[in-house]
């Protein structure tokens, strides 16, 4: 599925970012995007975070796609 796709992409993104802020204290989000305030790095973060949920779906289900009973 596309937004499955979508949302595994989003959450290495997220994944990456926190990698950078764990490992050299470097936020890439906020620094492309103007802050940790600026509006665009916070819907970023809301994205990455809705992506993290929604990839929790992935967990439960089988190779048909539904989920696993």
């Amino acid at each position: 599925m596309l937004i499955d796709k979508i949302a595994l992409i989003l959450t290495i993104v997220g994944a990456l970012n926190w990698g950078g802020i764990g490992l050299f204290g470097f936020d890439t989000v906020a620094f492309l995007f103007g802050g940790q305030m600026a509006l665009l790095a916070r819907i970023i973060y809301a994205l990455v975070g809705i992506a993290g949920l929604w990839c929790i779906t992935l967990l439960f289900r089988t190779e048909s796609g539904h989920a696993a009973a």
